[in-house]
């Protein structure tokens, strides 16, 4: 490779410094000294902090992650950003034509790094990606379609692209006749949103990014039977997690409030909201809650509710007490199920519907429905129901004013066990000892 000006590599640091603060804005990221290697390939020390030091461009970069140690899925999209400026950087000094390399820089660059991480295979090796880059027109396809209407009404949509891997359950799709690009050509085929509205059909489209067959969600599934997932699923996409989980298949989907969700490996790995990636970490942060909590059957039950409760953009509060008789402290005398006597009129009145019930008794969907009403959740380590719709004291914490009561509930009530709280804009969130450990 020739002698790279000074301005080249800074901007490719440059690039690289913002790509990665884009998808870790909480993250401290510092050049920390100077790298042996200059050359355009990103390079991992690990750290026993937990944070990791980055070779990039002859240049050594320091980062950590609020005090925790970088995931899997973390490690991964670092080298995704990598691997994308690398082969753009190589890109200058390639021999190919110039619309081989123009290719390489269409749509949106978080885009690519997103596309990098579902599928690396293109960003292998020293050549330059050949051919077209199928997640990322898919996601271009997602994107254009959330900015349209049809009959006044929100495009939702969905595709799955087929994987490398082998699957078992589905055999590889015939191109048929006349077969189209899944590009954002199609966008303005207005016929086409009606067909597929990314849950109960979508398109198939194939490893060379062709649009071969629009299926039923379900029946697609079907065949997959009732494998356990790394980490729970929203019931409403649970057959899109399920069908991710064999053969390397990716799928994407648009939702009507113009969220774009992507599943892989049998989870939910991405979504775009409020007009940036985020990285869901899903199946890490479940273990997480998973080793919190203690009992399996339970971490999932209040797992799965707290998914189905933000898909429908439903507020909850779920508290899982070390001690049951904290519960005291936490709540009135009146709102707990272990009160015989209800005063007056109110609340307390039916509290004979779940008194003495088990939370692993109960069905999911009653479950949410009692989630729904105003106030928290506790229950035990047990899984027994301590209480339902209750008014968590929280003992004066200091927050910002950005915090609403519920927040202020979770932040205390965690000081007495993990709690899942779920906002109506869609997020869950984990708190432990006063701190919240993650969003979603």
């Amino acid at each position: 490779m020739p002698e790279v000006p000074e301005i080249v590599t800074a901007l490719y640091r440059g690039f690289f410094e913002r790509g990665v603060r884009y998808f870790f804005p909480d993250a401290a990221l510092a050049m920390d000294g100077a790298a042996q290697d200059t050359n355009p390939t990103l390079l991992f020390h690990t750290r026993t902090d937990g944070g990791v030091d980055l070779d990039w461009m002859g240049a050594r970069y320091r980062c950590c992650c609020e005090g925790r140690p970088f995931t899997e899925d973390q490690l991964r999209l670092l080298g995704a950003i990598g691997a994308v400026l690398s082969a753009r950087y190589r890109s200058i000094f390639s021999a190919v034509s110039v619309a081989s390399i123009t290719v390489m820089y269409e749509g949106l660059t978080e885009d690519r790094y997103v596309s990098a991480f579902l599928d690396h295979t293109p960003y292998l090796g020293d050549d330059l990606p050949a051919g077209r880059d199928v997640v990322a027109n898919a996601l271009e396809v997602m994107r254009e379609s959330s900015l349209l209407t049809y009959e006044n009404r929100r495009i939702s949509t969905g595709a799955i692209l087929m994987g490398r891997g082998r699957d078992p359950f589905h055999e590889g799709p015939l191109l048929p006749r006349g077969a189209l690009p899944y590009t954002n050509a199609l966008v303005g085929i207005k016929s086409l949103h009606r067909l597929c509205d990314g849950l109960d059909t979508i398109f198939v489209v194939d490893r060379d990014g062709m649009l071969v067959d629009l299926v039923d969600m379900q029946r697609f599934s079907e065949a997959h039977g009732a494998p356990a997932l790394p980490a729970p699923s929203p019931a409403r996409y649970y057959a899109h997690s399920l069908i991710t989980l064999e053969g390397g298949h990716i799928c994407l989907v648009l939702t009507p409030n113009g969220e774009i969700k992507i599943f892989a490996g049998g989870v939910q790995v991405f979504n775009f909201m409020e007009g940036r990636w985020h990285l869901t970490d899903l199946t890490e942060k479940y273990r997480e809650f998973h080793r919190a909590v203690g009992d399996v059957a339970l971490a999932e039950r209040l797992f799965t509710a707290s998914l189905n409760l933000a898909e429908d953009r439903r507020g909850g509060l779920f508290v899982v007490l070390d001690d049951p008789q904290s519960a005291q402290e936490l709540a009135a005398p009146q709102d707990l199920l272990e009160n015989e006597e209800p005063e007056g009129s109110g609340k307390g009145q039916i509290h004979y519907l779940l008194r003495h019930k088990h939370l692993l008794g109960i069905e999911l969907s009653v479950l949410e429905s009692i989630a729904r009403v105003d106030g928290g959740i506790m229950v035990d380590r047990d899984g027994r129901l301590r209480a339902f719709g209750a008014i968590l004291r929280n003992s004066g914490e200091s927050l910002t004013a950005e915090d609403g009561g519920r927040t202020t509930a979770a932040v205390h009530a965690s000081r007495f066990g993990p709690v899942l709280k779920i906002s109506e804009d869609g997020l869950v969130s984990f708190y432990r000892g006063g701190v919240r450990m993650w969003e979603i």
